[in-house]
């Protein structure tokens, strides 16, 4: 999770995070949205699919990336968010 808020008018924080294929990428996302949604927050806008390797759930303040691995290397959100504040680190 990155605190963008230096940087970004559109979030707080970023979350970006691999899963290594399309299934987990679906389960991720069915995931984080039960979890959160369920802890009272807004249904999140939903951008991509698990298909393409890139899916964004945008809860406001939060925004959520999931790549697949591939997606992860080629758009390189880590190197294009470096700036910004790391708040948690997870491998």
């Amino acid at each position: 999770m990155l605190d963008v808020r230096p940087l970004a008018t559109f979030a707080d924080f970023l979350v970006i995070c691999t899963a290594g294929n399309e299934r987990m990428v679906r389960a991720v996302v069915k995931e984080i949205d039960d979890q959160l949604v369920q802890e009272g927050a807004a249904t999140p806008k939903i951008e991509g699919s698990p298909e393409t390797g890139w899916v964004l759930l945008d809860f406001g303040d939060v925004v959520v990336h999931i790549f697949s691995p591939e997606q992860r290397d080629f758009y390189k959100l880590d190197k294009l968010w470096q700036k910004a504040t790391p708040v948690v680190v997870l491998q």
